[in-house]
């Protein structure tokens, strides 16, 4: 027989901070990448994502729903790195 949870920790709340890590990592390689590497380092920059996502889940220390707070992390931090990138080659497309 399992025990329930006294205090329960908020499990969303590491899902909001990996899409937050993947929008300050998508605005850096906007600001540092030059234009013709953007779309290469956005890349590189979802790569990073994964692991992040692996820590911040497991520190978090519930392994119930594990998959899904993984996979709705990554495909967020993807949604919201894509949405930047689009952002930034509109931006790129029309300064120039």
């Amino acid at each position: 027989m399992t025990s329930p949870l006294i205090a329960p920790r908020h499990t969303l709340i590491g899902v909001f901070v990996v899409w937050g890590i993947a929008a300050v990592l998508a605005v850096l390689v906007g600001v540092l990448a030059e234009p013709d590497w953007r779309a290469a380092w956005m890349g590189v920059g979802m790569g990073l994502i994964v692991p992040i996502a692996f820590t911040v889940h497991l520190w978090s220390g519930r392994s119930q729903g594990f998959i899904q707070r993984m996979a709705l992390s990554v495909i967020g931090s993807l949604f919201v790195m894509g949405l930047i990138g689009v952002g930034l080659g509109l931006a790129t497309l029309f300064s120039g």
